[in-house]
């Protein structure tokens, strides 16, 4: 009754919310396991040995000969990491905690803050994985040159971004009909283990099947990374302008969506799943 209220500025507000994310994402990492250490490794494998399924399938079923000519290991990476980095954001963000969420009921968090805190789990996840298996490999086997580093993780980035524009737009049309996008989810996931386009490269395909993979901007994100990382190959048949403006255009939809769920939002939904 007799406390002063202030107003806060945007800095107090911003460095508030950077805090209040910090610990929901941290949250969001260690929640397989009490032990922090334990979760952040059941993760970290995870990664390393869909990396290792990868590597291991194309030289049995003899595909490095159709690989370009440089690190092989680099060349399974461009494409099946990014793979990775994209459906994780995608399965995270799409089970983020919603507005009807108990979480909510606590009043510095909000569904943005379990967005963000989603997202850049996922991120960190995949980044230290990334940052573990090249230094493992550039000490203990061969050096590791990429051409240009700094673009080639921005399309991990950029993988990361579109990931977290579908998994949004999921994650908003969920409480509408959860069956159904449920089942539309793991159709996107299964088909990006072929329409990401991670076992072959663009620039080798046929007209009529460049058609068929051009729609997924993954697919641009991940021919874009080959570019970068060998000097010997340069995309012709994808842009990594596409991948944004679609990342871009599902975002603000995702975003224009998740403000009307929220404001419809009902605890009664809960109990219809």
């Amino acid at each position: 009754m007799f406390q002063q209220r202030t107003q806060p500025s945007w800095m107090s507000g911003f460095f508030a919310l950077c805090e209040v994310v910090f610990h929901s994402t941290v949250r969001s990492v260690r929640s397989k396991h009490n032990n922090a250490f334990i979760a952040l490794g059941l993760n970290l494998l995870q990664t390393i040995l869909f990396v290792l399924a990868f590597y291991v399938m194309f030289a049995v079923l003899g595909l490095r000969g159709a690989a370009l000519r440089g690190d092989f290991l680099l060349y399974v990476m461009s494409g099946v990491y990014l793979f990775m980095v994209h459906t994780k954001t995608v399965s995270a963000v799409a089970g983020a905690e919603g507005p009807s969420s108990p979480m909510m009921q606590h009043a510095p968090m909000n569904t943005m803050v379990a967005l963000l805190s989603a997202a850049i789990g996922a991120l960190y996840i995949q980044v230290l994985s990334l940052i573990i298996i090249l230094f493992a490999y550039h000490v203990a086997y061969t050096p590791v040159h990429i051409e240009e580093p700094v673009p080639a993780f921005g399309m991990v980035l950029l993988s990361w971004i579109t990931g977290f524009s579908v998994g949004l737009v999921f994650l908003v049309l969920k409480p509408w009909a959860p069956s159904f996008v449920s089942i539309l989810m793991m159709i996107y996931q299964r088909a990006n283990m072929i329409a990401s386009g991670k076992m072959f490269l663009a620039n080798t395909l046929p007209g009529f099947m460049l058609a068929m993979f051009d729609w997924n901007p993954l697919f641009h994100c991940i021919d874009q990374a080959r570019g970068f990382v060998f000097i010997n190959y340069n995309p012709h048949f994808s842009s990594w302008q596409y991948a944004a403006w679609v990342a871009l255009v599902l975002i603000v939809i995702g975003l224009m969506g998740e403000f009307y769920t929220r404001r419809n939002v009902s605890l009664s939904w809960n109990a219809r799943r």
